[in-house]
């Protein structure tokens, strides 16, 4: 069984014997069978080929019945993937279609894996038993090491991943490391924020499918911008007893349709260059969220990453490395859901 990223193409393959002219491929999403694709012996060049192998993707498919939400335990969310193939030969000496089947097991995740990860990447994209973090160090000639900035006073939560599945695990207010429970050690660098006041949370889906905090310690705006629409209205009257008139308190340009969306920019404050894998991560995640303060309560909340690009910062060419982002409130102000 494979943990198999499927924001990128996953194929599964079967070679046709000479005899074999077919193949179909069931897909099974918990449980449920939901695809049957079917696939033919190709005809090349006028005659049908010897050995040939077919591929099917069934990231795509599979990803439609992946559905994020966030999660406040932040165990990574996954669906159980069972490929069926099966493959058909005509005929036998009784006349009778022969059938092959092969059952392929995955565990489908929220991940990608890089271009130069190769075909058909798998979480976590390193040895097993490790955290679903980026790695302050990768190299495989280096000891994983893993390292996290967060406010003082703040608790939180780390995904791992070993080969019994996916777990969580916890750090207090006042850890500066955790161990989890396959010896993994995690270092929690503490950050004051008194300067700016308690700085800002952003949650998102990192590359290896899981809910990572990423905190934005300095100062942060928030703005406004709203939409309308508009029509020219026919303010006059025709009193019985007098000429035309219209009433100077009644706007002739008409406003409907007033909408409006926040946005919110946040400064980083300053990360060691080997954070810059978080930058580029959130930069790419497809789900993010917003830890706000509305009306006294705390509120998660949906938003997009404005910015569409982010310049890698190192300490040879800027010292202090500091990031300023762009986040839009997936919604909008004035509640329309209807």
């Amino acid at each position: 069984m494979a943990n198999i990223a499927l924001r990128n193409p996953q194929f599964k393959s079967v070679t046709l014997g000479v005899t074999e002219n077919s193949a179909s491929c069931a897909i099974k999403i918990n449980g449920t069978t939901r695809y049957l694709l079917t696939k033919n012996r190709p005809n090349t060049g006028g005659f049908v080929a010897g050995i040939i192998t077919l591929n099917f993707d069934i990231a795509e498919l599979a990803r439609d019945y992946l559905e994020i939400e966030y999660q406040t335990n932040y165990v990574p969310q996954t669906i159980d993937i069972e490929t069926d193939i099966t493959t058909y030969t005509l005929q036998d000496a009784q006349g009778t279609i022969v059938q092959t089947l092969a059952t392929i097991e995955d565990v489908g995740f929220e991940a990608y894996g890089t271009f130069l990860e190769n075909v058909n990447p798998i979480v976590p994209f390193r040895l097993l038993p490790t955290y679903l973090i980026p790695e302050q160090n990768p190299s495989p000639l280096l000891t994983p090491t893993f390292e996290i900035l967060v406010p003082e006073n703040e608790s939180g939560r780390l995904p791992s991943i070993n080969s019994s599945g996916v777990y969580v695990t916890n750090y207090t207010s006042s850890d500066t490391s955790v161990t989890n429970s396959d010896g993994v050690v995690f270092t929690i660098k503490r950050a004051s924020c008194s300067k700016y006041g308690d700085g800002l949370k952003i949650i998102y889906i990192n590359k290896y499918g899981a809910q990572q905090d990423l905190w934005f310690f300095l100062k942060n705006s928030k703005q406004i911008a709203r939409t309308n629409e508009g029509y020219k209205s026919n303010i006059i009257s025709y009193p019985s007893n007098s000429g035309a008139t219209y009433n100077k308190r009644d706007a002739a340009n008409k406003v409907f349709n007033t909408q409006a969306k926040q946005s919110h920019s946040l400064s980083s404050g300053y990360y060691p260059e080997a954070s810059n894998q978080l930058f580029e991560e959130l930069l790419l995640s497809e789900n993010v969220w917003l830890e706000v303060f509305y009306n006294g309560l705390q509120q998660i909340v949906p938003v997009k990453v404005k910015d569409s690009s982010v310049a890698f910062k190192t300490q040879l060419n800027d010292r202090l490395i500091q990031y300023t982002m762009e986040f839009e409130e997936a919604f909008d102000y004035i509640n329309n859901i209807r």
